[in-house]
Formats: C-alpha cells, sequence, structure tokens
C-alpha cells in the first residue's frame, strides 16, 4: 500500500509543476512587459487633464461641468478607439515574424513590394520611415515632459520649492544616460513591481475621487464625448491638442512585442493599466468638478495629504522607468535602421548576456542627453512642452495605422471593402488629432516636426547615397568570374602563400577591392580564400540552419568560395562567428580560423561634379560617413588580424 501510494504521489506532481512553471513564466512576463512598456501611456495621467485646462493654453478649455464631463469622456473614448482598438486588437496582429513596431512594418511593405504595386510601397516606406523619424522626437521629448511632470508635484507639496524643479530634473536626466552603459538588466527585475505599486496607487486614488462625485462616471458614456465635440466644436476641437496625451506610449505596446509577447501586453493592458489609467481619470475629473481650482495639478491634488510625498517619488520612478523605455526604444530603431541601410554602422554595445535586444548605442545615447536637457532648460515646465508633445504622438500614430490597413490588404487579402470603413473611421480620429495639433505649430508643435524633418533627410540621404557608392565601387571592382578566370590562366601571374583570407564584399558579382590590390600589386593569393557577403534580411532573426550559403564559383578545386551569410535586422553580425559553422567540405580545404586575417576595403568619399545629388546632400552624406563605426569592430573582426585597404569614390 505504501508502495502504490508512493508511485500515485510521484507520478503526479510532474504535470502539477509544469502548469506552475508555465503559470510562473507567464506570470514573469506580463510582470516584465509592465515594466517595460507601459511607462510612457501609465505616466500619462500626472499631465494630460492638467494640459487640457491649463488657463495658460492659447486655446484654453473654460472648467464646466458639461466640459469636464466631455474632457474626460473624449479621454476615455480616445484611449479606447487608438490603444485598444488601433494598437492592442489590429496593428499588432501584423508583427514581422514576433517583432513590432513602425520598422517592423516597413520590412514588410518592402518585402511585397515586388508583388503589389510598388510605387504604393515605396511611397508608403517613405511615410514609415518619416515615422520612425517622429519617434526620435518622442525620444527626446518623453524623458523632459516625464520627469518634469514628476518633479513639478513638489510645487504641490512646498511652493518654495518650486525654482528647484528644472535643477533637480536636470540632474535627474543625467544620471539617466550616464547609467545607460551598465543597461537594464540589473535594474530591469524592479521596474515591473515599481509600475505595479504605480498603476494601484494611481487606480485607488481614482477611486477615492469618484465616492466623493460618482456622478463622473457618466463620462464612460460617448455621447458626452460626441456632444461635447460636435456641440462645442471649436473649444473641444483645440482641446484634442491635449486628450492625445492620454494614449502617449502607445506606439511602446507594438514596438516592444518581440521582447514580451502579444498575449502579455495584451492581458497587461486590459486587466492592469488600462482600468488603472482610466480611474485615475475619472477621479481627477471628479476633484475638478468639487473646485475648479484644482486644474492647476489635478493629479497630485488628489493623493491625500499623508501620501503626497510618497507618491511624487513613486512617480519620479515611474517616469524614469517611462524615460528608460523610450530611451532603449532609440536604440533600438537606430539599429534597426541602420540594417535596413538607412543609417551608417553606429558602434552598438550589447548589455545582456541573456536578454537579446538590449543594447546600448553611445553616439545616440549623448546626443539624446544633449537634446533632452536642451529641451527641460528651454521649456522649463511640462505644460510647456506639451504641445510638442502630441505632434509627435499623433503623426506616428497616423503613419501606423496607415501602413497596418496596407499590410491587412497585401498579407491577409482583407476586403477592400472592410479595409475602407476600418481605415476611413480609425484615420477620420488619427487625422482630427494631428489638425489639432497643427494649430500648437507656433507653440512648440514644430519641435518634433522640425527633428523628424532632420531626422528623415538623414535616413533617405544615406540610403541614396550608398546606392550612389554600390554603383561606383562595382565599376571599379570588375566583374568577379572575369577576375577568377584571370587567375586560373595566369593572366595574373601570381604566388600562393599558405593560410586564409577572408575578404568582405557586398556580393559575389565583383571582385573585393582589397583581393584585386592584393593580386595586382602584392602578387599574392592565399591558399584558401573567402570572399564573404553580409546580407541583413527583412526579418528579426535568422535561423541557424539558413545562416550561411556557399558557392564554389564554378571551380572545386582552386580553394576560393564565396560565402553569403545572412543576418536580421535585429542581429549583430558576427563574422568568425558565422564562419566557423562552415565545413571543409563546403570551403574546398579546412579554414584556418585560428590564424585567418581578414580584409576590409575602406572607401574614402569624395564630392564628385556628377548631378547624383544636390550639392548640399552630398555634403550631409559625408558628413555622416565620419560617425561610422569601426567595420572590424562592427562585424566582430579581430583587430590584430584586419588589414584595411583604402580606395577612394565620389559621389
Amino acid at each position: 500500500m505504501a508502495g502504490s501510494r508512493q508511485e500515485t504521489v510521484s507520478a503526479e506532481p510532474p504535470e502539477a509543476h509544469r502548469h506552475m512553471a508555465r503559470d510562473s513564466v507567464r506570470l514573469a512576463v506580463v510582470i516584465g512587459a509592465l515594466g517595460v512598456v507601459f511607462g510612457d501611456i501609465g505616466t500619462s495621467p500626472i499631465y494630460t487633464l492638467q494640459t487640457v485646462f491649463n488657463p495658460d493654453d492659447p486655446h484654453p478649455v473654460p472648467v464646466s461641468t458639461q466640459n469636464v464631463y466631455g474632457v474626460v469622456s473624449l479621454v476615455f473614448w480616445s484611449v479606447m478607439i487608438i490603444v485598444t482598438v488601433t494598437y492592442v486588437l489590429l496593428a499588432m496582429r501584423a508583427d514581422n515574424d514576433g517583432e513590432g513596431g513602425i520598422m517592423a512594418l516597413i520590412t514588410q511593405l518592402r518585402r511585397w513590394s515586388s508583388q503589389r504595386g510598388r510605387r504604393a510601397a515605396a511611397v508608403l516606406a517613405a511615410l514609415g520611415i518619416f515615422g520612425a523619424s517622429l519617434f526620435f522626437g518622442d525620444s527626446m521629448i518623453t524623458p523632459a515632459i516625464s520627469v518634469l511632470s514628476a518633479v513639478e508635484g513638489l510645487k504641490v507639496v512646498e511652493p518654495s520649492l518650486d525654482e528647484a524643479v528644472v535643477p533637480i530634473t536636470a540632474v535627474i536626466i543625467v544620471i539617466l544616460f550616464l547609467v545607460q552603459r551598465r543597461g537594464t538588466a540589473a535594474v530591469g527585475r524592479v521596474f515591473g513591481p515599481v509600475m505595479i505599486a504605480w498603476f494601484l496607487a494611481i487606480g485607488a486614488c481614482g477611486v477615492v475621487g469618484i465616492t466623493e462625485h460618482p456622478d463622473i462616471l457618466r463620462a464612460l458614456s460617448p455621447s458626452y464625448a460626441l456632444s461635447f465635440l460636435f456641440g462645442h466644436f471649436g473649444t473641444a476641437f483645440f482641446s484634442l491638442a491635449a486628450v492625445v496625451l492620454a494614449v502617449t506610449g502607445a506606439e511602446a505596446l507594438y514596438a516592444d512585442m518581440g521582447h514580451f509577447g502579444r498575449r502579455a501586453i495584451t492581458r497587461a493592458w486590459l486587466f492592469l493599466v488600462f482600468p488603472a489609467c482610466i480611474l485615475s481619470y475619472l477621479g481627477q475629473g471628479a476633484l475638478i468638478l468639487d473646485d475648479p481650482k484644482n486644474i492647476s495639478s489635478p493629479f497630485f491634488l488628489l493623493v491625500p495629504d499623508w501620501g503626497r510625498w510618497p507618491m511624487i517619488l513613486l512617480a519620479t520612478a515611474a517616469t524614469v522607468i517611462a524615460s528608460q523605455a523610450v530611451i532603449t526604444g532609440a536604440y533600438s530603431v537606430t539599429s534597426q535602421a541602420a540594417q535596413l541601410g538607412y543609417l551608417p554602422r553606429l558602434r552598438i554595445a550589447h548589455t545582456s548576456e541573456s536578454t537579446i535586444g538590449q543594447i546600448y548605442v553611445p553616439w545616440i545615447n549623448w546626443l539624446l542627453m544633449v537634446s533632452v536637457l536642451t529641451l527641460v532648460f528651454a521649456f522649463r515646465s511640462s505644460a510647456a512642452l506639451a504641445f510638442a508633445f502630441g505632434m509627435a504622438v499623433t503623426g506616428t500614430i497616423t503613419i501606423t495605422t496607415l501602413l497596418f490597413f496596407y499590410v491587412a490588404r497585401a498579407k491577409w487579402g482583407t476586403p477592400k471593402w472592410l479595409i475602407g470603413i476600418g481605415a476611413g473611421l480609425l484615420l477620420f480620429v488619427d487625422l482630427l488629432f494631428v489638425a489639432a495639433n497643427l494649430t500648437k505649430l507656433v507653440h512648440g508643435a514644430w519641435l518634433p516636426l522640425l527633428i523628424a524633418l532632420t531626422a528623415f533627410t538623414v535616413m533617405t540621404t544615406w540610403q541614396r547615397g550608398r546606392s550612389i557608392v554600390t554603383e561606383e565601387r562595382a565599376r571599379h571592382e570588375g566583374p568577379l568570374p572575369e577576375f577568377i578566370d584571370s587567375l586560373r590562366s595566369g593572366t595574373e601571374p601570381t604566388r600562393t602563400v599558405p593560410g586564409t583570407a577572408v575578404f568582405l564584399n557586398r556580393g559575389k558579382e565583383t571582385a573585393p577591392l582589397a583581393l584585386r590590390a592584393n593580386v595586382e600589386h602584392n602578387h599574392v593569393r592565399h591558399e584558401q580564400v573567402v570572399i564573404l557577403s553580409i546580407e541583413t534580411e527583412p526579418v528579426p532573426r535568422v535561423p541557424a540552419d539558413q545562416r550561411l550559403t556557399v558557392d564554389g564559383l564554378g571551380f572545386a578545386d582552386d580553394g576560393i568560395v564565396h560565402v553569403t551569410a545572412r543576418f536580421g535586422y535585429m542581429e549583430t553580425p558576427d563574422v568568425p562567428a558565422a564562419l566557423a559553422m562552415l565545413t571543409p567540405a563546403e570551403t574546398e580545404g579546412p579554414l584556418q580560423l585560428d590564424q585567418a586575417s581578414y580584409f576590409l576595403s575602406k572607401i574614402e568619399l569624395r564630392r564628385g561634379k556628377a548631378p547624383t545629388m544636390a550639392p548640399w546632400r552630398k555634403r550631409l552624406f559625408i558628413a555622416t560617413s565620419y560617425i561610422t563605426a569601426d567595420a572590424a569592430e562592427y562585424f566582430g573582426l579581430p583587430g590584430d588580424r584586419t588589414v584595411i585597404m583604402g580606395s577612394h569614390v565620389e559621389v
């Protein structure tokens, strides 16, 4: 009996353990998503309603019972339509092998441009690049407005600390950017619990406010939003420029999908983030109804006196997390843009050995720090920055919606009538927000547009210049098959030396400049020659079994092979690791990778007279090339065995 009972007891727990392990993993992913994905949108309640009713606004919303109901209703339904419908229910289904974000939509457009209208896809891809450019403006404004809004809570508990807000904000921002090089792996574990505490706290404060004025719950009816929007259009239209602040950070739900998965992000949004934010907005609305003077800082005034200092500390921590998320997002967008050929290679450091995608881009980090500090000292308050913030958000949302419906038609064959209805309704809402924010151009909305236009110009110029350089290099290099024939026929007399040489090249159509120079000037070639081309695929990551393709170039006994190494746009190429996957049979003999020499062709750009680009774009392209990372470091090549040979190319 004892033996049989022991068997029964030992047979059941493994299945139970598996369920528990699976549930704990899911819970851990949800908590992780709470700490990274929702920082930006989760801190929007700090400043949204305060900005809507800001008396210093050039188009202020008068405080009245009907206006409060209308604004709170507009906020609720804006969040519902843009975040829940556009992103959670729709856009997050258009993943690119699990990855999301506007760059993922661009790669899908590029993939299908040959199957469907090439011109339409090219125009939409350009729009997507502008949307990614707007994100750079977002990544500069978010840390400034978020941290400022949290530190401004000091004025509520101690008005004499007003002058200390900007210096304290600047110190927090400097510290934030200084610790970026250490990565977020260590502090990431506490991000989730902090944000859980944040959402529980703001939700609880919202409930307290609602109990004081429960009639505010009527604002959940769309009738209040519609009557405010169409009954008082002059006032409501201008208020949309501030209402949109409630959906800032919506793009993060989509962009970070590859790290946490659609299911975890959806659950976190529906079961915690969305209810907590809406409760906070309802509670603040109730507070303003009780006393219109509370518009000065409804978020912090909603907190009981005894809890304001802890709430300021918690708000500061939450806004730092929000800033961290958008900063790492800027690193990711930069890395993906470089992989897709829209930016030069930049030095990228991976900050986690266990988590894919945690990277640090020094050049972008210092650029962002200087930009954020400039915004803090120039605008000096979250209310002043709010006008600039909305433009970046609405532009990105509108472009994402447009690209999604194109992908839905191209990828899933969604009926045109359904596309027309869905796109028409959602784009009407998006464009209404865009139009409202355009009225704030002279009040700060010009800033994200200027940043986006600058980034867009740099990226499109780099893409165009890169294609010009590629064509010019092909002319200098000459056809690879003819070069191989000249080696075999003896037209180019050479001496074979022992060892392995790896020449990085753009493809197998042309001969590497370094290899040609070695043969024509030094009259030598190595026993094993690998001509390596690296291709960036329009997918986040390439499986190991699809990494390499080997071509013997027509001959199986000359020791010269061409290897194509494929990497996803979210991967950092590691050439030695990729070559280690090759077998001697594939490379016409064993490669001596421990002693192999790597050859790179360095191009020195010169401004030519050919009308390939406008003169100012040529200067911009050449100037941008100076921030290119060292190729040997970027491709993981050993510095002591890498030879760089230079040549000149005119653009």
